[in-house]
């Protein structure tokens, strides 16, 4: 990549956050015009601060090839801010500025990969940008730019700096902005801007904070100098004092217009009525800036996330630890009151820290829904399909970790509603009495420790005897077709290899996809599974849990065996008599309870385990439920609720499918011996 600018190596995270923030608000309000076909002045003065914004720390960094792609995305809506009546028939502004953004996107996750690399040459794409700036002035027609290639842009270009001459006729304010926050030029043209958006500046000393990075000393030493209107001082004041990383401002009151000789000379109008005048009195103290401190304001800080990481796994280890104390051998049976009230003390108080960074580490789902508006968008003009995407429950919380692995399995699933969900055929659907726009709906809800994700479509709906029909050809189906019901061949989609599109096109047909899906998603610790009616449309339900590492669990004993079941896929735990089991047609052994049969897993024979009772009056019995399906597991006996820490299973286990078999992972007990997590669904799913 380019070379950073001297001194600002250990910038390039920020660059890089802060940069993307930008370029993802600016689709926002792209996206959202677009559909509203309506700009207001709010929104190009955004979107000009934006490009203003990403083009000064672009240079700032010293990535030349981004800030000149900046540059001429922000030319155009010069042009617009300029002149409104350039915004009809500006559909092609939309293209070009997408285009650019995801270029500019891609350039930025290379500089994250390999910034050692070449940076990427965008003439091509300046030139596009700089046929655009003609269109919208004019002097081109959209027919002439499509006919004539765009013309290659100079490989350098002269840039001069105005220097602003500070005026004796305002009021001037020194800004001073807190210790080590770095980029001083860069806030204080942010500063300039919101400012700007609002009242008029005269000027501002260094002038050319925007694009010279070695006025940051100056600042750091003598401060951010704007020169405004005296009657504007105190509204500009507000601004200074709501800005981030300003530590304190100082008003420099101008200094009164020299008079002429005339003027000295002659008397002032209260001096000749007075008679006279004390040429003994002392002239008037110049006043001395008075400095102020900006009061204490919440501010929010980036952090790592591989520093998260690193707390949260300390958090893990502490409560294991806590464990391992609370539950140690050598304590059984000694009567210890005050260490028991020390000990439940102690528990509250990780319960506090854990929730606390569970809390730093919850972020909404705003991200990864608002991407899918782009997909949804790129798509519409490629399939040539009205749809509109409706978001509900954007702003439910997640782990961060969780919210990096759903960008993939949602853009595969909103892909797969206008590809394959949606008619191809607007009057299918007004035959169907459907409205001729089509709708995808994607929401987001919590549910006690799990949050349900929805994606769903008003399409054709699933054709089982498709799906059917391609599974047996494709040699996928274990046992005779007519077995499986509706929900089993709804769910085949989510296999390797399947795909019931017969030509391959850019979106779909290859057969893979929706089994990368169901992997991203298993891996969260979550599941999934669809629901479909034909000719109403398709729902795939994500099931994913709060949060990965830390969960509240029952532990239960087979034998010489410690399984932990997550409490919240548990119902109830009871003993019964051998006289309540009932057998079903092939003899499998069932309980009824409060009239509903539900079928008897015996976790001994499913792990081959020797059990200390095979009796069920001797055992107990758990009743779980995941996924609406629902089942009694038989142990030997219940040891305890206690709160575990999630450990994925060694690598050398990776080569088994041990989440197929009905375990999610490990966790360390307090004695120090390893207790199995049971991954309920699959257990219900595999008997």
């Amino acid at each position: 990549m380019a070379k950073v600018e001297a001194g600002m190596e250990g910038m390039v995270d920020m660059y890089l956050f802060e940069t993307g923030t930008l370029l993802d608000q600016l689709d926002e309000i792209l996206l959202r015009t677009e559909q509203a076909n309506e700009f207001t002045e709010e929104d190009i003065n955004e979107i000009f601060r934006i490009m203003h914004t990403v083009k000064g720390s672009s240079a700032m960094m010293g990535f030349e090839n981004l800030q000149k792609l900046a540059h001429k995305g922000e030319d155009m809506f010069f042009i617009i801010r300029e002149d409104p009546s350039k915004m009809k028939d500006i559909g092609f502004v939309y293209d070009l500025v997408f285009q650019m953004s995801d270029l500019f996107k891609a350039e930025m996750d290379e500089i994250r990969n390999n910034p050692d690399g070449d940076p990427t040459d965008f003439s091509e794409m300046i030139a596009k940008l700089e046929q655009g700036a003609r269109m919208l002035k004019g002097e081109i027609s959209a027919e002439e730019a499509k006919s004539a290639p765009a013309a290659a842009v100079p490989a350098a270009e002269a840039k001069a700096a105005a220097h602003v001459v500070p005026k004796g006729n305002c009021d001037a304010i020194r800004v001073f902005f807190e210790q080590d926050c770095k980029m001083e030029n860069l806030r204080a043209f942010l500063l300039v801007s919101r400012i700007k958006e609002q009242y008029e500046i005269e000027s501002w000393e260094p002038a050319d904070v925007e694009t010279n990075s070695s006025t940051c000393q100056k600042i750091q030493e003598e401060g951010f100098i704007l020169n405004v209107k005296p009657e504007l001082t105190n509204d500009v004041l507000k601004i200074i004092e709501g800005s981030v990383n300003v530590d304190s401002y100082e008003i420099i009151h101008a200094e009164p217009p020299k008079l002429t000789a005339e003027e000295q000379q002659a008397p002032k109008a209260s001096e000749a009525a007075a008679g006279t005048s004390d040429s003994s009195a002392p002239a008037p103290a110049k006043k001395a800036p008075e400095k102020h401190t900006v009061a204490g304001k919440q501010s929010l800080i980036s952090v790592n996330l591989a520093k998260l990481d690193q707390l949260h796994d300390i958090v893990g280890e502490i409560i294991t630890t806590e464990s391992m104390v609370i539950s140690n051998p050598e304590l059984d049976g000694l009567k210890l009151e005050s260490f028991q009230k020390a000990a439940r003390e102690l528990r509250k108080l990780t319960n506090e820290l854990q929730d606390t960074v569970m809390s730093i580490r919850m972020v909404p789902l705003t991200g990864p829904f608002q991407k899918m508006h782009r997909i949804v968008r790129d798509m519409k003009q490629k399939l040539n399909k009205d749809v509109e995407l409706v978001v509900e429950g954007e702003n439910t919380e997640v782990d961060k970790s969780i919210v990096d692995n759903l960008n993939d399995p949602l853009m595969h699933l909103v892909r797969n509603c206008m590809d394959h969900g949606i008619e191809e055929n607007v009057q299918d659907r007004i035959n169907a009495g459907k409205p001729a726009k089509g709708t995808i709906r994607l929401s987001a809800m919590n549910s006690s420790n799990e949050v349900i994700i929805t994606v769903s479509d008003d399409g054709q709906g699933i054709d089982t005897a498709k799906v059917l029909k391609k599974a047996e050809k494709n040699g996928l189906l274990t046992r005779p077709a007519s077995e499986y019901t509706e929900r089993e061949i709804n769910n085949m989609i989510m296999l390797p290899g399947f795909s019931t599109n017969e030509v391959v096109t850019e979106y779909s047909g290859r057969g893979v996809g929706m089994d990368v899906v169901k992997k991203n998603i298993e891996k969260s610790g979550g599941n999934i599974y669809v629901e479909s009616e034909k000719g109403k449309g398709s729902s795939f339900i994500i099931k994913i849990p709060l949060t990965l590492a830390i969960i509240d669990g029952m532990e239960i004993k087979v034998g010489d065996t410690i399984f932990t079941i997550p409490i919240s896929a548990i119902k109830q735990t009871f003993k019964i008599t051998n006289d309540q089991v009932i057998y079903d047609t092939q003899q499998n052994e069932m309980i009824m309870i409060r009239g509903v049969c539900y079928p008897i897993l015996k976790l001994h024979e499913k792990f081959d385990i020797e059990p200390e009772f095979t009796n069920f009056e001797d055992g107990i019995l758990i009743l779980v439920e995941a996924d609406n399906k629902s089942a009694c597991l038989f142990a030997d006996k219940l040891i305890g609720e206690l709160q575990v820490v999630v450990k994925p299973f060694p690598a050398y286990l990776a080569q088994y499918d041990l989440k197929s078999l009905g375990l999610s992972g490990c966790t360390i007990m307090g004695d120090g011996s390893i207790s199995l997590i049971i991954d309920v669904n699959n257990v219900i799913e595999k008997q």
